[in-house]
């Protein structure tokens, strides 16, 4: 008996000092979990029932001016969905794919390959989903499968103004033209948002906004709707007309140095930009600001400037002037063949006499004609608000010979951009001054606070009296010289017509081909517009007299009456 209790005590012992150390050992366990393994399990309660989610801010809307009325939407963002999985966090990887699988369009078997595994991110199941189709998906309630908003870039007036626009990535990133320039402005910046979730992964409350999203810059262009819509018209017409590989059109308001319309063609449409990227990377460049050429004739009126403000000829002085002249062993002729003989300065310009203009570059000298051209923007870049600008080529005059300067005072041996060119022009419209091209108009940011670009003068370049006379000038080449058909009933025009050779990669110029341009400003006793009009190898006609001239004159005409300008003359 005694044994037996002995026993029962000793068992009794054991138990308790079992106990006794299950008790300290699970009291250290929790006092490890609680207390020392505190935060680890707090932070992975808060990935379980706590998610960060990141909040798309809204790109700006670019505006195109209206003349008559508010500003229109030419890029802005609609709103579509898309299906994302967390394949770590599918309940059934096969059930899901089942319910998803008629309604985002993909097989069953398809998805189940895409989601059947442990990662933490696929790319989106489907993209660019209407509301009611992600309302569809949302319903199903699924653990791990997200709807989220996508915003889309959407450019309502399709390709027109493309290549001023550029276009956004599928990244949201822009590419080319004003989407580019100014992205940084546009895109804005993400916010976070704090949520609480419960164990089916579904949103329960907004916590807070750990970081507030800061919506994109609203811009609006100096660029006028109907005037973008007409200059695109009227370029493509002229194009097809004239069998041309292509043309340009730049149409600026001389007053403040905007730019009312710049038209390409061909363009493209940026809601395509992929579809058109197949082709060739090319068609994204904007021929207006980035494709500089030798611009024949135009040039003549800005050295002639040159010679007028240095005080080295006047509108009248003359001269008498043979077919040909040879330079360092090379003939320069005109473009005809032919003598014009004694001309005034004024008629130079009427006849575009290349022989006469090397003798006005011989008065100016290499140094001085180089000082007037850069001054004129030539050679480096204007600094316009859209990416891809060229700066064109102007050698320094140190390596030039005397034929390199008695080509540049035609148009030869030096290449500018239409922007550069009808600039240059902009200047002797405001009395000497070469102000800065500008598209943009206004910056509207998310905080309220609005961006106002004004008029901003470059430089002056020539003396008031010299841009009067040599807009005299440009209105006789209009009244009597190759620039007729630019001209305008009732108004007086300003002008001058460029036909330039096109160099031939292997040496000289090809015989056949030509590029058509005229250059000039209207109405040219009080100037509001300056214009050119670029027509690359037109096919019918040699002369720029009979095709960029016209064009001009047709976009002139439509400027003039759709701004309600009076007449001022009476023939």
């Amino acid at each position: 008996m005694k044994q037996e209790a002995r026993v029962s005590g000793s068992r009794l012992n054991l138990i308790t000092i079992f106990v006794l150390v299950a008790g300290v050992v699970l009291g250290v366990r929790l006092f490890h979990k609680q207390v020392i393994e505190c935060q680890q399990y707090r932070a992975k309660a808060a990935r379980q029932h706590i998610t960060r989610q990141e909040i798309q801010a809204q790109r700006g809307s670019l505006y195109i001016n209206e003349q008559y009325g508010e500003p229109y939407p030419i890029a802005t963002n609609i709103t579509y969905y898309q299906v994302l999985v967390v394949p770590r966090s599918l309940k059934d990887a096969r059930k899901t794919a089942r319910a998803l699988s008629p309604i985002i369009g993909i097989s069953e078997q398809e998805l189940f390959s895409k989601i059947n595994n442990k990662k933490l991110y696929i790319p989106p199941l489907k993209k660019h989903m209407v509301k009611s189709e992600a309302d569809k998906v949302d319903k199903l309630v699924m653990a791990g499968v997200y709807i989220t908003p996508e915003l889309v870039r959407y450019y309502p007036e399709s390709s027109m103004a493309g290549h001023l626009l550029g276009y956004v990535d599928t990244e949201g990133i822009g590419n080319y033209g004003l989407e580019a320039y100014y992205n940084e402005a546009l895109e804005g910046s993400m916010g976070i948002r704090v949520s609480s979730r419960d164990s089916r992964g579904r949103k329960i409350a907004t916590i807070k906004n750990e970081v507030n999203k800061e919506d994109g810059a609203d811009i609006i262009l100096e660029t006028e709707h109907n005037v973008q819509f007409k200059a695109e018209e009227v370029i493509a017409n002229a194009v097809k007309d004239h069998g041309a590989d292509r043309g340009s059109m730049i149409v600026m308001d001389t007053r403040t140095g905007g730019i009312l319309a710049m038209a390409n063609v061909p363009s493209y449409d940026p809601n395509n930009y992929s579809k058109v990227a197949k082709d060739s990377l090319e068609i994204f460049r904007n021929p207006a600001i980035s494709e500089a050429w030798e611009p024949g004739s135009i040039m003549k009126p800005l050295v002639m400037g040159a010679a007028l403000d240095q005080g080295l000829v006047t509108p009248d002085t003359t001269g008498d002037y043979d077919s040909c002249v040879t330079v360092q062993g090379y003939k320069i002729c005109t473009a005809t063949k032919k003598a014009f003989g004694h001309e005034t300065m004024t008629q130079v310009l009427e006849n575009s006499d290349n022989v006469a203009m090397v003798s006005v570059g011989d008065k100016l000298g290499n140094e001085m004609l180089f000082r007037y051209l850069k001054a004129l923007g030539f050679g480096e870049k204007e600094r316009v608000d859209l990416q891809g600008e060229a700066m064109g080529m102007l050698s320094d005059f140190k390596k030039w010979r005397d034929l390199t300067r008695s080509t540049i005072v035609f148009g030869q041996g030096m290449t500018v951009t239409p922007l550069q060119m009808v600039n240059a022009y902009a200047a002797v419209a405001n009395k000497g001054v070469l102000v800065k091209p500008h598209v943009v108009k206004e910056i509207k940011n998310s905080d309220g606070s609005v961006t106002s670009i004004k008029r901003e003068d470059i430089r002056r370049v020539f003396k008031g009296e010299t841009a009067a006379e040599l807009t005299q000038m440009l209105i006789s080449v209009v009244e009597k010289g190759h620039g007729k058909r630019a001209g305008v009933k009732g108004y007086w025009v300003a002008g001058k017509t460029g036909t330039a050779q096109i160099p031939n990669p292997d040496g000289g110029y090809y015989e056949d081909r030509q590029v058509g341009s005229f250059a000039g400003f209207f109405p040219a006793d009080n100037p509001r517009f300056a214009m050119i009009v670029k027509i690359d190898n037109p096919k019918n006609t040699q002369w720029a007299e009979s095709s960029a001239a016209p064009t001009f004159g047709q976009m002139a005409q439509w400027l003039l009456s759709y701004y309600r300008i009076a007449p001022n003359r009476n023939n």
